[in-house]
Formats: C-alpha cells, sequence, structure tokens
C-alpha cells in the first residue's frame, strides 16, 4: 500500500507549532509520509490562527490557495485545524465546501481516526471538540524546528481574560503540566542534540497556579537548569505581574537561562490598562522594569503594545509614544488593535477609526527602531555567544546565527563574515556592525588564526 503524503502548514505563534508537530507525531510513518511540498501532498493540513483580524484573513487565504491544489494537484484531502475552526466551526463548514475536515485546538491525538472517517464516507465532517487537552512527555510529537532548537509549551489556555484577547475560548482555562513531565521531555531532546530550548505558554508565569503540588516557574527552572547539556534556556510570554523576584535572581544567576525576556506590556496608561483587565498599572511596570535592569543590566528586553484600543486619547498614545523613547526595550512589536466579537472589549464605546490606529502604530515603530539602532550600536567591539544556523538566505558567503538575545523567527540576526563553524554550534563573535534589527560580526577563532 502506497504511504499518503500529509503536507502541514503552521500559522500563528509557536505554540500553534506545537500543536502542529504533536499532530504529525500521531501519523504512522508506515503509512504517512511527512512532506514540505504542498504541490506533492495527498492531504493538506492547515494549522490556522485566529487571535486578530489579520491572522484570521491569513488563515482564509491559506486555506483557498490549498483548495486550489486541492483542485489541480494531487491533493485529495484538505483538513482545516486549530483556531479559527474553534472559533468559527459552524460557519466555515458552511462557506468552505472545499475543506474535508475541520478539527480544533485539542483534537490532534484523534488525526488518523478522523482521516480514516473521512476516506470511509467522503463527506465533509466537522469535529471541533471542547478546547481541553493537554500534551505530555509522553505524547507522539515530529518536531519541525531545527535539531539544535525547540519550543516546549508548559501549559495550554490561558485564565487571565485580558478584555480585548479571544484566547480562552479558543484555548480553554490554564492547564499546567507537571514539573517532571516538562523536565523528561527536554532532558529527552537535550540528550537528541537540542541546545536552545524555549519554554512558551499563553503565560509561563501562570505556570503552575492551577496545580495542587507547589508547581511553578521558578520550581521548574531549578530543574531544568540541572540538566547537564543544555546550552540556553529562554522565556518567552510571561505576564509582567506575574514577575517575582525569585525569577529575575534565576535570570541573574543561572547562566543557562538567557539573559532575555518577552514580557507584553499592552499599554502604559493607567486608564487603557485598566480597561484591558490587565493587573498592573504604570508605576507597576516602571518598577519591573526597573528592577529587571538593576538586578540583570545585559538584560533584552522584548514587549508588545497595542494602540487604538477603545477610548485612546491622542494625549494617552502620546503617554505610551514617550514611554517608548525612554529606551527600555531591545525589541518591540506594535498591534492595531483588532475587534474581536466575543471579547469584553468589542462592546465598549469609543471606538477607534482604523486610519488612526495605523498611523499610531507606525509612529511607534518608528519611535522604536531608533531606540533599537542605538542599543545595537552600543554592542560594537562585544563579544557574544552565537548559535550558528547555517548559511544566509541572502548569500551563501556569509554564515548566520542568533545570539542568545534574539529569539527564533521573532527577532533579528546575526551575520557571520569571517570563520567557519557546523550547524548548532554555539561560537563567540565580536560584533564589528549592526544594523536596526541585525547584528554582524566575526569568530574570534578566526581573529587569533589572523
Amino acid at each position: 500500500m502506497l504511504k499518503q503524503k500529509v503536507c502541514m502548514v503552521s500559522l500563528g505563534c509557536p505554540k500553534n507549532l506545537v500543536d502542529a508537530e504533536v499532530m504529525l507525531g500521531h501519523l504512522p510513518p508506515e503509512h504517512f509520509e511527512i512532506t514540505s511540498n504542498e504541490e506533492d501532498a495527498h492531504i493538506l493540513i492547515i494549522n490556522t490562527c485566529a487571535f486578530i483580524n489579520d491572522a484570521k484573513e491569513e488563515s482564509i487565504e491559506t486555506i483557498l490557495d490549498a483548495a486550489q491544489l486541492k483542485e489541480d494537484g494531487a491533493c485529495k484531502m484538505l483538513i482545516v485545524c486549530g483556531c479559527l475552526p474553534q472559533r468559527y466551526q459552524q460557519e466555515l463548514a458552511a462557506e468552505l465546501p472545499e475543506v474535508d475536515l475541520f478539527m480544533g485546538t485539542a483534537d490532534a491525538a484523534r488525526i488518523v481516526e478522523f482521516i480514516d472517517d473521512w476516506q470511509q464516507g467522503q463527506q465533509q465532517l466537522n469535529v471541533v471538540g471542547q478546547p481541553d487537552s493537554l500534551y505530555d512527555h509522553t505524547t507522539p510529537q515530529l518536531k519541525a524546528t531545527p535539531f539544535y532548537t525547540a519550543y516546549v509549551k508548559i501549559a495550554e489556555g490561558c485564565s487571565n481574560y485580558c478584555s480585548y484577547c479571544i484566547i480562552p475560548q479558543l484555548r480553554g482555562a490554564l492547564r499546567s503540566r507537571s514539573i517532571a513531565s516538562v523536565v523528561t521531555e527536554v532532558r529527552e531532546l537535550v540528550a537528541k542534540g537540542v541546545k536552545e530550548i524555549n519554554l512558551i505558554a499563553q503565560d509561563i508565569t501562570a505556570f503552575g497556579k492551577d496545580r495542587n503540588d507547589d508547581a511553578s516557574l521558578e520550581a521548574l527552572l531549578r530543574e531544568l537548569v540541572k540538566i547537564e547539556d543544555l546550552q540556553w534556556l529562554r522565556l518567552l510570554y510571561a505576564y509582567p505581574d506575574g514577575i517575582s523576584n525569585e525569577l529575575i535572581d534565576l535570570i541573574a544567576d543561572e547562566e543557562k537561562i538567557c539573559n532575555y525576556l518577552d514580557l507584553p506590556l499592552q499599554h502604559i496608561a493607567d486608564g487603557i490598562l485598566t480597561a484591558m483587565n490587565r493587573r498592573i498599572d504604570e508605576q507597576g511596570l516602571r518598577r519591573l522594569v526597573q528592577r529587571l535592569r538593576n538586578k540583570v543590566p545585559d538584560i533584552t528586553l522584548r514587549t508588545a503594545f497595542i494602540v487604538g484600543f477603545p477610548g485612546e486619547t491622542n494625549d494617552q498614545f502620546q503617554q505610551l509614544l514617550a514611554f517608548v523613547e525612554e529606551g527600555y526595550f531591545e525589541r518591540v512589536g506594535v498591534f492595531c488593535y483588532s475587534r474581536e466579537e466575543g471579547t469584553a472589549a468589542a462592546t465598549l464605546d469609543k471606538q477607534v477609526d482604523e486610519e488612526v490606529k495605523t498611523h499610531r502604530q507606525e509612529k511607534l515603530m518608528k519611535a522604536q527602531s531608533r531606540v533599537s539602532f542605538r542599543k545595537h550600536r552600543a554592542l560594537l567591539d562585544q563579544v557574544v555567544p552565537v548559535l550558528v544556523e547555517g548559511y544566509s538566505e541572502e548569500t551563501e558567503l556569509l554564515l548566520q546565527g542568533r545570539s542568545s538575545s534574539q529569539a527564533p523567527d521573532i527577532d533579528g540576526l546575526v551575520y557571520i563574515t569571517s570563520g567557519n563553524a557546523n550547524v548548532g554550534d554555539i561560537v563567540d563573535l565580536r560584533i564589528t556592525d549592526t544594523t536596526e534589527y541585525d547584528l554582524i560580526g566575526e569568530m574570534l577563532s578566526a581573529e587569533q588564526d589572523e
């Protein structure tokens, strides 16, 4: 019997990518062959994002492109899974007859069962279940990241209920894994050659709060740093009011924990923070940033802001702009507020015009680009560790990689102008030039050889 070729297209965040890895892990290799070529695939799987309007539009466009391949190419079955069908299962089933199977955010483990059901009946199936699953170290998983790096999801769902956010409805309430499960998974990954572990969740600082076994992010980190060959441990998506003094001390004291923290602040004006249902105010945010800078002077801080939230006045935006210009953050993402049905913020008065949102987004990003460039120039002639990722996409004459201050996919790169190393090596690099988002440097070993 010929194997069925399967191609997975995963959209959105790394948390979605882990879901895709779990789904692929449940496809037995004796029956299915994984391919990255969409045109060769017999089964196309689109793992969607529906967090904001732009993400929904990208998901729909990708589905329609896949439907065209089903009509013209080898594709015999089109599967749409993840956040979009979890949110709009009935509407999608009616509007996209080209799709053969709809699955939600918690249905990955039953993928083979659903494929068999469809192939026997040849009728559209809508099998979106309740968002209540939680994978662990025993769950089959096929890693889609390069061999030297991996994402490990330590919790699923969210119980913060920010007024603009649809995630609790798509992913359910917070569900944390056990510390033992996470440690086992990380230990197995490191044994296979993974050097960089990126811990992810909707809010990693909430880890363990739903359990009754004293689990916490800090307790987890104390166990993970004991893993001998683990090189870099990165913390992504940390809710600001969950950053404890103990966590800051761990970042400062443990060499394996990258001096890097992604903590989405969303805004700085108290009125907007209250309307967003954020549990921290301007003074609390300022004290947090100062504590981090005092304790870990070389820490890289990434954050995200939302502009155009309902009721945001020009004065409140100017307050946010001034805060960004103060230069606390190496990396900033700026998003226009997306009015999402089913959220509390969607019902608020004083919705901001799209043109105003876009103008504010551009202005904030320009301000941050100046900050980023200035911070990068301060790195000139410094020596930083860099994880080599291979030849540059721009030219095969240069190797490229990432420093410990650059997270995969969302931050910039380091271009290596001299020296040789293998993919997955961590080498010392002297920074010789910079741009707004990227670094350029040469290996110390190459300097010594000259």
